[in-house]
């Protein structure tokens, strides 16, 4: 049986060429082992572990919030052992900041696996071609969101077109952005088909999921760096499909408390990791990496103080944020912990104490109220703004305690507010720093600071809107 290596960090983190016959850490099997039902799934939940290993790969680290801190609603402490952190939020990120790692090499592992899959599942046997379908759906989807992550990081990346290991992959080139969208596109359209109207299980995608990250990557190429704006049009078009299907695929705006959307297993989830809270798996950016060094946390991030203080009032401003804290029996406001910020309080919403690394909230990487928001800024974009784009906003705002938006506003004051709604929803949760880079707004967002903010080390320009590639894999291959 053939022996196939990790394509993940396989031209990166080989040191020379005997250590690539050496055995394996990580092997996946190709095509003889794929060969029934049943070994297609156990790839296939291969491929759902790579995103999902604490500490090493995947969504389940804090890595994603630390990479996304050039937005103006993270930020870390200005001293402590947050100097990984700190390079993000100060636009300085050196090419060996273990921090970008999890997503990286994550993505890559997944990648091969689903790969694998993609490439050999017309050699299974058993199964009706409905069983099989749905799960190399599954692939396409995992496959497509992580080239994804990928692109919208490090901008130009590698393209694996196989699972298996070959020489010149040490020596690959990086893909036109472009290029990588084309492929994430292609992979949704086929995941799209081919994936079931119910979910198969908590924790894998519906066609409603399919078609909301869809619609996310269409938005996003409306932007910087592919600036396409007929792409707005499919973004819109997308969202809506789900929207107008939304009891088919079980979807909603969550109504019973803020918060508890992020313990997870609400109707908002559109996809989302599930978690275990134990070694083999578990969330770690829930509990102490946002609590205080008063109460005995990390302060590995909470919100810069311009956009907790530019946050509307309301019941969603007093479900994110935490602004007093209980001391030795003293309550003690934000200004007066020692970082002088108030904290998420969306992130440490759990069973049992929060003060653990160890939590069984899922990752939550797309919510109901991102699809309608997209469809209100596409929409608007694309067309007019029509009275289905004030709905769907107006939910998310009517949830959140504030009034509906003011009636006849012009397409930029509209397309204005919903960009300002969204960095409100999701304050914390990664959303902002994309949107500010697709919208080209990170210089402004990061002018002005409080003064008891991280400032950028230097001027912001395009080359900072990117990630280095880790250095150890741009070491092995120049091309990187």
């Amino acid at each position: 049986m053939q022996k196939l290596y990790f394509i993940s960090i396989l031209f990166l983190a080989a040191a020379c060429s005997k250590q690539l016959t050496e055995e394996p850490k990580g092997l996946v099997l190709g095509s003889v082992g794929i060969s029934n039902l049943a070994s297609l799934e156990s790839a296939l939940t291969g491929a759902y572990g790579s995103l999902q290993v604490p500490w090493e790969s995947g969504f389940t680290t804090v890595s994603q919030i630390a990479m996304t801190m050039g937005g103006d609603d993270l930020t870390t402490h200005p001293g402590s052992n947050k100097e990984e952190f700190r390079e993000f939020d100060r636009f300085s990120v050196a090419d060996l900041n273990s921090r970008m790692l999890p997503i990286w090499r994550g993505c890559y592992k997944t990648i091969q696996s689903t790969t694998n899959i993609i490439n050999n599942y017309t050699k299974v046997q058993d199964g009706t071609e409905a069983s099989v379908q749905a799960i190399v759906g599954e692939a396409y989807f995992l496959r497509g969101l992580c080239y994804y992550w990928l692109t919208r990081f490090w901008g130009e990346v590698p393209i694996i077109p196989s699972e298996q290991y070959q020489a010149e992959y040490l020596t690959i080139k990086k893909s036109p952005v472009a290029e990588v969208y084309k492929l994430v596109e292609a992979d949704l359209l086929k995941a799209e088909a081919w994936v079931p109207t119910a979910r198969r299980s908590a924790g894998r995608p519906n066609k409603g999921a399919v078609k909301s990250l869809l619609a996310d990557v269409y938005l996003t190429q409306g932007g910087w760096p592919i600036n396409d704006a007929s792409k707005y049009a499919l973004a819109a078009t997308k969202a809506k499909e789900v929207i107008d299907n939304k009891t088919a695929f079980g979807f909603d705006l969550y109504q019973g408390g803020f918060l508890k959307i992020f313990a997870g297993g609400t109707n908002e989830d559109v996809f989302a990791l599930y978690t275990r809270g134990q070694w083999i798996t578990y969330n770690s950016f829930y509990g102490l990496s946002t609590m205080p060094e008063n109460e005995g946390g990390w302060s590995d991030f909470f919100p810069e103080i311009n956009f907790f203080n530019n946050f509307p009032e309301g019941s969603r401003k007093d479900a994110t944020f935490s602004t007093s804290f209980v001391i030795n029996g003293a309550t003690i406001p934000w200004q007066d912990v020692t970082t002088k910020h108030p904290y998420y309080k969306k992130f440490i919403i759990q069973t049992g104490t929060k003060a653990t690394y160890m939590s069984n909230n899922p990752v939550i990487m797309i919510r109901y109220a991102h699809v309608l928001l997209i469809y209100a800024e596409a929409q608007a974009r694309s067309g007019s703004v029509n009275t289905e784009a004030y709905a769907a906003i107006n939910a998310v705002r009517k949830r959140a305690g504030l009034n509906d938006l003011p009636a006849g506003l012009a397409g930029n004051d509209f397309i204005n507010a919903v960009i300002d709604e969204r960095a409100w929803e999701f304050a914390g949760e990664w959303n902002r720093w994309f949107d500010l880079v697709r919208l080209e707004r990170v210089e402004a967002a990061n002018a002005n600071k409080h003064p008891d903010d991280l400032t950028p080390a230097k001027p912001i320009t395009k080359a900072n809107y990117l990630m280095p590639i880790p250095g150890a894999d741009a070491l092995m291959n120049p091309h990187l």
